[in-house]
């Protein structure tokens, strides 16, 4: 059984056999992995009328716990993204009334966002979706196969993670 990734090696193999291009199985896989995997997580999402990106800030909020709030900031480094991205995805959730900004009692020039009813009923929907269709995913690994998998891509992580 071979994949597009085993025909770009094979293409390197006879091209530059000097070179060991094995590195590119994996992180090309991985690439290829995250735009299947980015899709169909934005199929479901679509179902709550979401993105990606407000899915995690709405997820972000929901498992904090009660109140269902935390500052720009906080929300801002969880997401491995810009400070504007951030903003703009809270004022689209803000629009759709799932969010509110309150002020911040502990910074007069702070504000705090927090999951509306809406929102919360919202997450609560679409995270049940969400964990259905990423069983559906993975339906092709064995029990086993998932926690290797997991353990070697945990090891990855930190490794990219202690540089930061």
């Amino acid at each position: 059984m071979s994949d597009a990734v085993d025909r770009i090696l094979a293409q390197w193999q006879r091209e530059r056999p000097d070179l060991d291009v094995s590195p590119m199985g994996i992180i090309g896989r991985i690439g290829r992995l995250n735009k299947h995997l980015g899709q169909a997580l934005q199929v479901s999402f679509s179902k709550f009328g979401l993105n990606v990106g407000e899915f995690d800030v709405l997820a972000t909020l929901r498992r904090s716990g009660e109140p269902y709030q935390l500052t720009p900031t906080e929300l801002f480094n969880t997401q491995m993204v810009s400070s504007g991205t951030m903003t703009h995805r809270i004022d689209g959730l803000e629009r759709a009334g799932l969010v509110r900004r309150i002020p911040d009692p502990s910074d007069r020039r702070g504000t705090i966002v927090q999951l509306t009813n809406d929102g919360f009923a919202v997450i609560e929907r679409a995270v049940e979706a969400h964990v259905t269709n990423e069983h559906c995913l993975l339906i092709v690994l064995e029990e086993s196969e998932r926690e290797a998998l997991s353990q070697l891509l945990r090891k990855l992580l930190i490794a990219f993670e202690e540089r930061i």
